[in-house]
């Protein structure tokens, strides 16, 4: 075992419930091997910046076995390295490296479905209806005189139907099988104790290997409703369920049995091993649902991530969530980016609004004001990390990265691209891989210049080494931020809120740090004290619009 894993901490004091987390996804990361595709070893050539930056932990996107329908949330064997990222050796190496430089490793599994390609569902077609190999998954008869109808009406998160029939092995049109996502993601059947016991095994493979938590994709999905009943989502529903109380395949109460039997499992490993939940829930008091003592450990705020800049709504939000999460003995999980959602860089200053997961593209209505969305991303960033708990950052949002607009039509890889006939742009923007060298093949992707998804020309100028060299760029705002949260533990400090600065103000105190923030149109007068840092400029004691300031509470 690692150091980092041997080292014991006292209840209320674990290593999750202050971390600052930063989310790799893999293919868009490094590029080792010049194949235009981020691999393992990538990521361990560039741990070193990571260490730099301040984070704590790394959680990475999925790197297992997968024929890439969905970018490898698809996965057919839970347990090895899809060699499109390298080998179980060179992830080994990857988490070794990562343990020396103090960084903890959070790997992302996905136990809602599988790929279509996994042995399970490929046994499941070979066999009969009523088999143990089509228990595992959700299979139906068809509705209709000779079951030519879907069993019911459910819409899939990529669009279409979520059900697809299959062909019986004799020719013969047969069963359908339940897909939330892509018709490649067959959903598993959590009622079945094999699919748990199997789930248990996956959990204990990587722990086995150092790992120290999971990030739970999809964490709220996995249980459906009894009997399947029809569902119509109303028109302006957020396709994950994030604004919605009682959806058929979100959220049932029997998904909480399922994450006390993990927490039993990760309970068995040293070093306060830690569950993240993917969970798409309307309110901070319904996620907090997901953290309870004997459940996961964190859940991501997306209540949080998804409000508007706007003071009114963030000091509810960060009240509500303040409230929720230690109500039931966990910390509160703030976040702002990730690889389903638009860069909050280009997110929080959009000319229209864009439900989320259909994405932005030269066509819609919703376009970024760049450098007003830089602005407030710098802004925004500086008040999360002031925030008690703990945080995620998504790759690249340290360089101050905004979502990619005008990508051609024939790079476009996220399904949902595909599966609206090409109505909705979906997730590539977020996933362009990320600049490191300016002048370098591919800004430093890799050395060969190729790329999954072409890097705009403007990338240039947000890569790691210009931005190393100008103590007013966004990644010098970044390495300053998690100093001084580290400096003066405001990750496991108390948020006092702080009156007389207007409604168009965030203004709080955690520990000796008062935060303040101008969300209003017009300069703010600041108090007497010493800034520590600050979002923007600040001259003659004003705060300008769209800026957040730390001071020193002396």
């Amino acid at each position: 075992m690692t150091q980092l894993h041997d080292a014991a901490s006292l209840p209320g004091s674990e290593w999750w419930r202050t971390a600052v987390i930063y989310q790799i996804y893999p293919r868009s990361f490094a590029d080792a091997n010049g194949d235009g595709i981020g691999d393992l070893p990538g990521i361990t050539s560039r741990l070193g910046s990571l260490a730099e930056l301040g984070v704590d932990a790394i959680w990475l996107s999925p790197f297992m076995v997968s024929p890439q329908k969905d970018a490898g949330y698809d996965v057919a064997d839970y347990c090895d390295v899809d060699p499109l990222f390298g080998t179980l050796e060179d992830f080994d190496r990857m988490l070794a490296v990562a343990h020396e430089l103090g960084i903890r490793v959070i790997v992302d599994l996905v136990p809602n479905h599988s790929s279509d390609q996994h042995v399970w569902f490929q046994e499941a077609l070979k066999a009969g209806p009523g088999s143990p190999e089509r228990a595992r998954y959700i299979f139906r008869d068809g509705r209709g005189e000779n079951g030519e109808l879907p069993p019911n009406n459910w819409e899939s998160v990529f669009g279409g139907g979520m059900w697809e029939r299959i062909t019986e092995a004799d020719g013969t049109p047969g069963q359908w099988y339940l897909h939330i996502f892509d018709v490649s993601q067959p959903d598993f059947d959590w009622t079945n104790p094999e699919v748990r016991e199997a789930f248990r095994g996956v959990l204990r493979f990587w722990l086995d290997r150092g790992v120290d938590g999971f990030r739970v994709d999809v964490a709220h999905g996995l249980i459906k409703k009894d009997g399947l009943p029809d569902y119509t989502p109303a028109e302006d529903a957020d396709s994950m369920g994030g604004d919605e109380e009682d959806v058929p395949y979100w959220g049932q109460p029997g998904v909480h049995d399922v994450y006390r039997d993990w927490n039993q499992v990760l309970a068995e490993y040293p070093g306060n091993r830690a569950l993240c939940a993917e969970a798409w829930l309307p309110t901070p008091e319904k996620t907090a649902l997901w953290v309870r003592p004997d459940e996961m450990h964190q859940a991501f705020n997306f209540p949080y991530a998804m409000t508007d800049w706007n003071a009114p709504a963030l000091r509810k939000v960060i009240t509500d969530s303040l409230r929720a999460f230690p109500a039931v003995g966990a910390p509160a999980t703030w976040v702002l980016s990730n690889h389903d959602v638009i860069r909050h860089a280009s997110r929080l200053a959009l000319t229209a609004d864009s439900p989320q997961g259909e994405g932005i593209g030269p066509t819609s209505a919703a376009q970024p004001i760049p450098e007003l969305g830089l602005r407030r991303a710098r802004a925004a960033t500086s008040v999360m990390l002031g925030l008690p708990g703990s945080a995620y950052l998504f790759q690249g949002e340290e360089l101050g990265l905004p979502e990619v607009v005008n990508l051609p039509d024939d790079a476009r890889q996220d399904p949902t691209w595909f599966r609206t006939h090409h109505e909705k742009y979906g997730r590539d923007g977020c996933r362009v891989p990320i600049p490191w060298e300016a002048s370098a093949p591919a800004y430093g992707f890799n050395d060969s210049g190729a790329a999954w998804l072409p890097q705009p020309a403007e990338w240039a100028q947000f890569a790691r080494d210009v931005e190393e060299g100008d103590p007013d760029s966004t990644l010098s705002l970044y390495r300053s931020l998690l100093r001084l949260r580290r400096e003066h533990a405001l990750g496991a400090g108390d948020l006092t809120w702080l009156e007389g600065f207007g409604d168009n103000a965030i203004a709080f105190r955690n520990g000796d740090v008062t935060v303040i923030a101008n969300v209003g149109a017009t300069p703010l007068q600041l108090p007497a004290g010493r800034i520590l840092v600050a979002s923007g400029p600040v001259t003659e004691g004003m705060l300008p619009t769209d800026t957040t300031v730390w001071l020193a509470a002396d």
